[in-house]
């Protein structure tokens, strides 16, 4: 399976063309033929920077959305309107919920569109809260358990259900896909609000693997509390994996800690950064 970063925060200084970054996270996946994009960044920047890749929205073979906020949702429409055609959308039906977030004050953090909008676009919903085989030995999570006790996801952010109040969200939408490789466990994350462990345990028992082989995406750890980050760090250590591809929500300085714990099986994953996994 190859992965492709498409939209990530930051365009490294030797992309050799002229990606645009974003606040935000968007993965080409590559697998036996089949082309899924895995989120779609904030903004129509996603379709340029397909383009640059050779990848017309129109050649995709289907939409993947790791959940609900507009930094992974926001290049949706952009992506249907240039597709020209109806593609499936795998989600959680929480996916369409609205969001704030009360950090840094109140904002609104949720998908910036509605349902019929994007159906007119194109947009063939296929929501999900099981786990779902996609192609072989390539599974949308679906709703992933919350099991640890110290994942605790971000406080600052809240969900309504129509026109009711705000409540915490447990972003309960948040989902992977998930590679049962050769090596064993893939994970391919959106912003892991669900907790990296808990992910990856799920992962696990969903490809029937026994070790992770590795995780390419957004893990969430730069806004968590600093007990927090040092045990979930502490956990996927010792899953003792072949290769952390990170970028999007982890941050500069929880990047800096897995490159010293790490050393070469970290990678950064810039805008334009491509991985082959699930060989051994």
């Amino acid at each position: 399976m190859k992965v492709t970063v498409v939209i990530d925060n930051c365009v490294p200084p030797s992309a050799a063309r002229p990606f645009v970054g974003e606040h935000g996270l968007s993965l080409l996946v590559e697998h036996q033929g089949a082309r899924i994009l895995f989120d779609t960044g904030q903004s129509g920047a996603v379709v340029h920077n397909l383009g640059l890749l050779g990848v017309p929205p129109a050649s995709l073979d289907m939409l993947v959305l790791s959940h609900g906020h507009y930094d992974h949702t926001g290049g949706l429409a952009a992506v249907l309107q240039h597709a020209g055609r109806p593609l499936p959308v795998y989600a959680h039906r929480s996916v369409l919920k609205p969001r704030i977030s009360t950090a840094g004050g109140r904002r609104p953090v949720g998908i910036p569109f509605r349902a019929p909008e994007l159906g007119a676009l194109g947009a063939q919903w296929r929501f999900t809260d099981r786990p779902v085989e996609l192609l072989p030995g390539l599974w949308h999570s679906g709703e992933i358990p919350r099991r640890t006790r110290h994942e605790e996801g971000d406080q600052s952010l809240l969900a309504g259900d129509g026109d009711g109040p705000f409540h915490p969200d447990l972003v309960e939408d948040d989902s992977a896909l998930f590679l049962a490789g050769e090596g064993g466990l893939c994970v391919v994350g959106g912003c892991a609000h669900a907790g990296v462990i808990n992910t990856v345990r799920h992962g696990l028992e969903v490809t029937g693997r026994s070790r992770l082989d590795a995780w390419i995406g957004g893990t969430h750890l730069g806004p968590l509390a600093p007990d927090q980050q040092g045990t979930t760090l502490d956990q996927l250590l010792e899953l003792a994996p072949a290769r952390i591809a990170a970028n999007h929500c982890t941050g500069f300085a929880m990047m800096a800690v897995l490159r010293e714990r790490l050393g070469p099986r970290f990678v950064p994953a810039f805008v334009g950064t491509a991985l082959e996994v699930g060989t051994s």
